[in-house]
């Protein structure tokens, strides 16, 4: 496989993952591939059709929701020259590009009801036709598809064509969020933080410092594999000093202290400056009920602050006390304090 569809990760539910998408790939049927946003759907697609007996056939990728609804049925069926405004010549359609090989239809739940029509008749029948045409074309497509919908409410809901998940549900392969992958997350954020270092032309890898490792291990990571790759890439790339841990990581790129204001935000704003300064919107505040320790509480808000600062500052003590109003000898006693003295 390319570098970029290797398989990273050891915990058990992403390897029953894998596994599971091994066992089925040999198989002719149609394999269902459920997962959140930057789960590796496409990944798992690929490996359905290398390990299987298609492996030197096409695979073609179809991004059901990148296309208007009224070119899907063109696209993936074809057409004739003539059968709509602007088809001036005939053109093959995706079913007909993967023949012999695998067709892989990512964001499966977006398709029109007029499509999944279609898409049944070429399920159950094996022959497609292209539009303008009355004359169907036999294809042998293995097909491979991908969602994040729940597609069974979608089904019950009517939105969806119960027989058609019928007939592509033969195998579903669910891939766990990064969130449950126990152990995964320090895997990946070495090997995406070696890669880029190598890609820098870094003469070695620092690793990262330790407050970092528990930042990345206590992220959500709502955008998964792909929202860990960007972080770890963006905070090695940003990093200057080559010989030290790297010790800051941005989760939202689009933090800033001068982002601009929503226009809704900036409509609103005669009407809260009526209402006076205290109708300004407020940040959610940590949930007071919960804190049993007051000391303890202090103490672990002060740690983040200043392990936040230090890493913003790469660790230049005289420029992160100036940040935080400190001197530099209380700075240190702040770091001694709570054992941060690592991170130098």
């Amino acid at each position: 496989m390319e570098r970029d569809s290797q398989f990273i990760g050891q915990s058990g539910a992403f390897l029953d993952a894998v596994e599971r998408a091994s066992r089925a790939a040999p198989m002719r049927r149609p394999v269902l591939v459920i997962g959140e946003r930057g789960t590796g759907k496409e990944l798992i697609a690929e490996r359905l059709h290398r390990l299987s007996t298609r492996w030197d056939e096409p695979l073609v990728t179809m991004n059901c929701a990148a296309l208007p609804e009224t070119l899907i049925e063109a696209e993936l069926f074809g057409h004739e020259a003539g059968a709509f405004t602007g088809a001036t010549k005939v053109r093959a359609g995706r079913f007909e590009e993967a023949d012999k090989g695998t067709l892989f239809l990512d964001e499966l739940g977006t398709l029109s009801m007029a499509a999944q029509e279609r898409l049944l008749r070429a399920v159950e029948y094996g022959e497609v036709t292209r539009i303008g045409s009355s004359r169907p074309i036999r294809v042998d497509v293995r097909i491979v598809a991908a969602t994040n919908e729940d597609l069974p409410a979608l089904a019950e809901r009517g939105e969806f064509r119960a027989d058609l998940l019928d007939r592509l549900s033969f195998e579903v392969i669910t891939l766990p969020p990064l969130r449950v992958r126990e152990g995964d997350v320090e895997v990946l954020a070495e090997y995406f933080g070696r890669r880029m270092a190598a890609e820098l032309h870094w003469e070695g890898w620092p690793g990262f410092a330790d407050h970092v490792q528990r930042q990345l291990e206590d992220h959500l990571w709502p955008g998964n594999v792909r929202e860990l790759r960007n972080v770890i890439e963006r905070a090695v790339y940003r990093w200057d000093s080559w010989d030290d841990p790297i010790g800051h990581v941005q989760f939202d790129p689009f933090e800033s202290p001068w982002k601009p204001f929503a226009p809704a935000t900036r409509q609103a704003a005669p009407k809260a400056e009526a209402a006076g300064p205290a109708s300004a919107p407020q940040a959610a505040g940590p949930d007071y009920d919960t804190i049993a320790d007051l000391r303890a509480a202090v103490d672990a808000h002060e740690r983040s602050i200043v392990e936040h600062h230090l890493g913003a500052n790469r660790w230049n003590q005289r420029q992160t006390a100036k940040a935080l109003g400190l001197s530099y000898d209380q700075l240190r006693h702040c770091i001694r304090k709570h054992g941060l003295m690592e991170g130098e």
